[in-house]
Order: C-alpha cells, then sequence, then structure tokens
C-alpha cells in the first residue's frame, strides 16, 4: 500500500464515504465506453483529474500515464518520439482516456499480430474498495493471492477498483507498411489463406474481409496490411499477390494515404458495415481460434484478426444460436451494442456469454477482495443476480 498524494487522496475519501453509505459507485472517464458493458449504475465518479504522463522513457520504451489521460494525447507524445501503442486501442470518442482504454480492455486490427492491450500493461495503481493505493508490476509482479493484477485489470470494466495511474510498453512504429486489397475471395477461401499465411514468417500484421455491399454487384473483399522492415515488406506483397491469384481472386496493393484512414476507420467502427442494417439488430462480437470454419450463421459478417474476430449483426433474440456457434467453435458472442429499436431491454439476454461454475466462483472471489462492499460499477461485468 502506497502513500498518496494530493490528486489521488480525494478520491480515495469519496470511496471511504460511499463504501460507509454502501452507495454504489460509476467509475468513468469520458463515457466513450458507456455503451459496453451488462449495466450502468451508481454515482458518477469521473477520474479525468488524474491526467498528465508521469514519466516516458523513449529508449526503455516505456510510458507511465495518469488513468485520465486523453488517449489522443498520449499517442500524440509517442508518436514524436517514433512510437505507438501497437495493439491500436479504439477510441470511440475525441476525449476516451487510458484508464478507460484498459478497462475495457479492447484492440484494434493488429490485435492477432502483436498481442492484446493487456499484454502491454507493466504496472497500475489503483484504489480499491477500502480506500487503499495499491501498486502492482515493475518490481512487484504479483500480489499476494498470486494474481497478475496489472493485466487482470483489462477488461475488467472498472469493477475491481480506481485506476490511478498505469504503465504501459511502447513499441516504435515499422519502418515499412503496405496494404493489399483482393478480391474475388469467397469467405472459405480468404480464411483458409489467412491461415496458411499465419503458418509462414511474413509481416503480417492486420487483416479484415467483408462484402461490400455498395459494390455492383456485392463484391467480396480481403484486406491485408503488412508492417516491419522494407525489405519483408516488399518481399512479401508478390508472395501474396501470387497466392490470391492461385486462389481465384486478384489483388491490388493500395496506396498508404487511402489505406491509414480505412484501418483507422476500422479500429473506430465508422465503416459503412457497422452502420446498423436494421434498427432492430444488434452489433455481436463472436471471438473464436484463428482456425475456425465460416459459422452457419445468416447474419452479415465482418471478420478481423486473420479469422479470430467475427462481427455480426443480428437481434437479441439469436443469442443462443450465436453463443452456441461461437462455443462450438471454441469461443463466445458479446452482445456489443444494442438496438436502435430496443435499447437497454437487449441486455436481458446478457451482454457476455455466462461463465462457468468455477470462473464464476473465481470472478466473485476477486470482486470480494478488491471491492469487498460491492462499489465499483456494480453489474456492468456480471449480471446483479451472478
Amino acid at each position: 500500500m502506497q502513500d498518496m498524494d494530493s490528486a489521488t487522496r480525494p478520491f480515495a475519501d469519496r470511496i471511504l464515504a460511499a463504501a460507509a453509505a454502501r452507495t454504489p459507485l460509476r467509475i468513468r472517464g469520458s463515457g466513450s465506453k458507456d455503451f459496453y458493458g451488462q449495466a450502468l449504475q451508481g454515482e458518477l465518479l469521473d477520474v479525468r483529474a488524474l491526467a498528465g504522463i508521469s514519466s516516458y522513457e523513449p529508449s526503455e520504451l516505456v510510458v507511465t500515464v495518469r488513468a485520465g489521460t486523453r488517449l489522443a494525447e498520449l499517442e500524440a507524445v509517442l508518436a514524436e518520439q517514433g512510437q505507438a501503442l501497437a495493439f491500436e486501442p479504439p477510441h470511440f470518442g475525441p476525449d476516451a482516456t487510458v484508464g478507460g482504454m484498459v478497462a475495457a480492455g479492447l484492440s484494434g486490427p493488429a490485435r492477432a499480430s502483436v498481442g492484446g492491450g493487456r499484454d502491454y500493461v507493466l504496472g497500475v495503481r489503483l484504489i480499491n474498495g477500502r480506500g487503499e493505493l495499491l501498486t502492482f508490476g515493475g518490481q512487484v509482479m504479483k500480489n499476494v493471492a498470486g494474481y497478475d493484477v496489472s493485466r487482470l485489470l483489462a477488461g475488467s470494466l472498472g469493477t475491481l477498483g480506481v485506476i490511478t495511474e498505469l504503465s504501459l510498453k511502447v513499441l516504435p512504429t515499422a519502418p515499412a507498411e503496405a496494404t493489399l486489397l483482393c478480391t474475388g475471395l469467397a469467405q472459405a477461401t480468404a480464411l483458409a489463406l489467412l491461415n496458411r499465411w499465419g503458418g509462414q514468417p511474413l509481416p503480417l500484421n492486420a487483416s479484415c474481409w467483408l462484402v461490400d455491399p455498395t459494390a455492383q454487384p456485392a463484391q467480396a473483399c480481403l484486406f491485408v496490411r503488412l508492417r516491419g522492415a522494407l525489405a519483408a515488406v516488399e518481399a512479401a506483397c508478390p508472395r501474396l499477390v501470387a497466392d490470391v491469384q492461385a486462389a481465384g481472386g486478384s489483388a491490388t496493393r493500395m496506396d498508404n494515404a487511402q489505406a491509414g484512414p480505412d484501418w483507422a476507420a476500422c479500429r473506430e467502427q465508422t465503416l459503412p458495415f457497422f452502420a446498423p442494417p436494421a434498427p432492430e439488430l444488434c452489433l455481436w462480437r463472436l471471438s473464436v481460434p484463428q482456425t475456425a470454419p465460416v459459422l452457419d450463421l445468416p447474419y452479415p459478417v465482418f471478420i478481423e484478426w486473420h479469422g479470430a474476430l467475427r462481427w455480426l449483426w443480428a437481434p437479441a433474440s439469436a443469442a443462443a444460436r450465436l453463443r452456441a456457434a461461437a462455443g462450438a467453435a471454441g469461443g463466445h458472442a458479446t452482445l456489443f451494442r444494442t438496438s436502435q429499436t430496443h435499447g437497454e431491454a437487449d441486455r436481458a439476454v446478457g451482454v457476455f456469454t455466462p461463465l462457468s461454475a468455477v470462473q464464476l466462483r473465481i470472478q466473485q472471489a476477486l470482486l470480494r477482495e478488491f471491492d469487498p462492499h460491492g462499489l465499483f460499477n456494480p453489474g456492468r461485468l456480471l449480471p446483479a443476480t451472478a
């Protein structure tokens, strides 16, 4: 447990007062991820006052930043040094914060090649439900229970405590990049190519497959991004083009000035696919092994992460079918965004795939340890009845 400074003390005092009054707290940065999770409950606890970069050592590839710092601000500082957050976290709003980035646990197009956000969290400071400031990571790699708490916070949606500061691993930006647009490839063919390329020494960084409904006629498109050393990228491009042609498709290299904004739109879900095709449909996120086959589901699909992430538009009533299909493939399905028609009512099917009895017991034990009074974001991660 650490001593607090003038910035963190008010948050600890607020938590102690809430604990005494048994008043739930809703921890939030900018609110850019408010749509995500099972429920929003409790008095608002805004953490944006905890802002600023505490230390940055470009030569060490480590930055320590307060949780309320705007993500865009951090990325701009890193870019000045030719570095970046390699997992490309989505913002979903101009004021997204670093703490919200970790709490949501979401990663962008490069996730399958470089790892997720949790892989880049080296250390963390947080205030628990007892009002104590705890430090994990760095030289203290685990807490007494044996959990790697720094990574455990990724995706916890603010249920374990108020994150005050984070130490993150950063990486140099790649010296070379190329994007190939491949057309004429059915979903099964595209997945087969991605699986084959994944087993080869190629600088494969990101991919996405979709059917472009704006084309006449509608056209299947596979986008593949390569990043790495110039020689590796240049050598890989003709090799991938030849593979696509052998599979019956065609491939062209896009201009980076065009491809860059397209990949950013993919990350931020502003591509046309992510506009609801009908007001009663929800956006579902299916996480499956990269080698999973085409899923037998009658819904529009957008595939990322070399096959491991599949976005679908389907009604909430399809929850059982989607979860059965994802489970059969070795994955799970999440209701990512509710429909325009039903809104919050869609969440009745459960935003997240229900945990097994063992997983639920572990999750509840963690919540009790870090938040014994059940103050933080109640119902956001687990339904109130869990």
